[in-house]
């Protein structure tokens, strides 16, 4: 585990494949081309930092929709828009664990406050599976918010892949 809230690359880009993996418009190759690459990123840098590039993505989403909507809209007010729009989703999905819910809610809301959320959960220590599972499924619920207010499906997907991209090319 890296220290101080930073997180492994390759754990942030395994996590983001996590959500491709869920996401019902990942053509099945590149689902499969994700899974495999979730697969090596646990394998190389461990479960639990995949896990914490997943609460890294939750802040810089969180961040993103309520500082800079996409597409210049107005801002989503973390309390009464964001937040709730998540935590009311979030049950609905059969495998999230009811009690691994309080600690999603508090990475949300670290991030609304704009602090370091992968500093602010390893406060609590190690991320278990089930919280790791919740902390996936915020992620998608997150991105599932961004596309609509921009208006084309599939945006903040494009937007990520091409960030990774450039990440690789600067590794270069």
């Amino acid at each position: 585990m890296s220290s101080d809230g930073v997180v492994v690359d390759e754990a942030v880009r395994a996590a983001w494949d996590s959500y491709r993996v869920l996401e019902k418009r990942t053509p099945d190759a590149e689902r499969r081309e994700a899974q495999q690459r979730v697969k090596a990123a646990m394998d190389s840098v461990g479960r639990e930092e995949v896990s914490r590039g997943a609460v890294f993505l939750v802040g810089v989403l969180t961040g993103y929709l309520i500082a800079q909507p996409p597409g210049g809209g107005k801002p989503l007010d973390p309390l009464s828009d964001l937040i709730p729009a998540v935590m009311r989703k979030l049950p609905t999905f059969e495998m999230v664990d009811p009690e691994q819910v309080p600690m999603a809610t508090g990475v949300l809301m670290a991030a609304a406050m704009g602090m370091d959320t992968v500093a602010w959960r390893d406060r609590f220590g190690v991320i278990e599976p089930k919280e790791a599972m919740v902390h996936g499924f915020v992620l998608w619920l997150l991105a599932d918010l961004f596309d609509p207010l921009i208006g084309k499906p599939g945006t903040i997907d494009q937007l990520m892949r091409e960030t990774f991209e450039s990440m690789g090319r600067e590794d270069d």
